[in-house]
């Protein structure tokens, strides 16, 4: 997987010049001291990976997933711009996409100067979080991530004003969520990282789900837009299943609550394609580099 990981990383690279040196070897810590908040140790079954589909190119999906991760992915040395991205992989909030919206992810941003925390949040949905938006317990993860890395930020070697989020689909909806409640505590605080907040300094959401009512158009109860959201960048597809009208809609609230964002609706592209091959939708990775250089988030 790492020879993988180098390749895209190289690959991603090969246009904006030569490496410098090969990236660090990824680094797995776990989010929480001890079990995370309302987690049983005999909830969920083991964690594992769901057998490949008949694909292509077969995507890694992990699922029960109980104790929560982030795996810090690092550019090479002299190549890192200070800013972090904490990647919420897509999946339903029944499995991660593990390679297809994470690791992959984290190689492109590496290539960019970003330095990419892939986020093992907890699936699938507990049967009390059924009926929410987001399960209770995925937020909490995401809470939490964001603000190990922001606590933590010197010793990662980022920068803790620059830290954003960025989510795939379910994780899209997940960033949205994060960056809508960052004022709400969902647990007690169990060390000094919880004493910092939780609001991601930019979000990228990618086919973004579950953010509109099917049946007004509105925004779902509990996403929330204010003037405080973070500036946002979202790409999406016009045949996708789950409907651009996510993406469309939360940017128009963006636009009333008057916080910079940038929308990117392709024609086709469908859903679930990440940085691989999708037709128009290819480019969204080459127009989110452009938008986070205007951002002053890389150099």
């Amino acid at each position: 997987m790492r020879a993988l990981l180098s390749m895209l990383a190289v690959s991603w690279a090969a246009a904006a010049g030569p490496l410098r040196a090969a990236p660090p070897e990824p680094v797995t810590i776990a989010l929480w001291p001890a079990a995370p908040p309302g987690e049983s140790a005999t909830a969920t079954p083991p964690e594992k990976d769901l057998p490949a589909q008949k694909e292509a190119r077969p995507v890694r999906r992990l699922t029960n997933v109980s104790m929560p991760t982030l795996t810090q992915f690092s550019p090479p040395a002299g190549k890192a711009s200070g800013a972090a991205v904490v990647v919420a992989p897509g999946g339903g909030y029944n499995i991660l996409a593990w390679d297809l919206e994470g690791e992959e992810v984290a190689a492109w941003l590496n290539s960019v100067g970003v330095t990419a925390f892939v986020l093992k949040y907890r699936v699938p949905r507990r049967p009390e979080d059924a009926k929410d938006a987001a399960p209770k317990a995925a937020l909490m993860d995401a809470q939490r991530a964001v603000r190990v890395v922001r606590s933590r930020a010197k010793e990662f070697g980022v920068d803790g004003a620059k830290v954003g989020m960025l989510g795939f689909s379910a994780g899209g909806n997940l960033t949205a969520l994060t960056c809508g409640n960052f004022d709400t505590p969902l647990y007690a605080n169990v060390d000094a990282a919880d004493e910092v907040s939780s609001r991601p300094d930019f979000a990228i959401l990618v086919y973004p789900a579950y953010l509109v009512e099917p049946k007004t158009g509105q925004l779902q109860p509990g996403v929330t837009v204010t003037a405080r959201t973070p500036p946002t960048f979202l790409a999406h597809a016009f045949d996708d299943p789950v409907s651009a009208a996510n993406s469309l809609q939360y940017a128009l609230e963006l636009r009333r609550a008057k916080v910079p964002c940038e929308l990117h609706l392709y024609s086709t592209g469908g859903h679930g394609f990440g940085l691989r091959p999708a037709g128009p939708a290819t480019t969204w990775p080459k127009r989110c580099e452009e938008w986070l250089a205007t951002m002053k988030l890389t150099k």
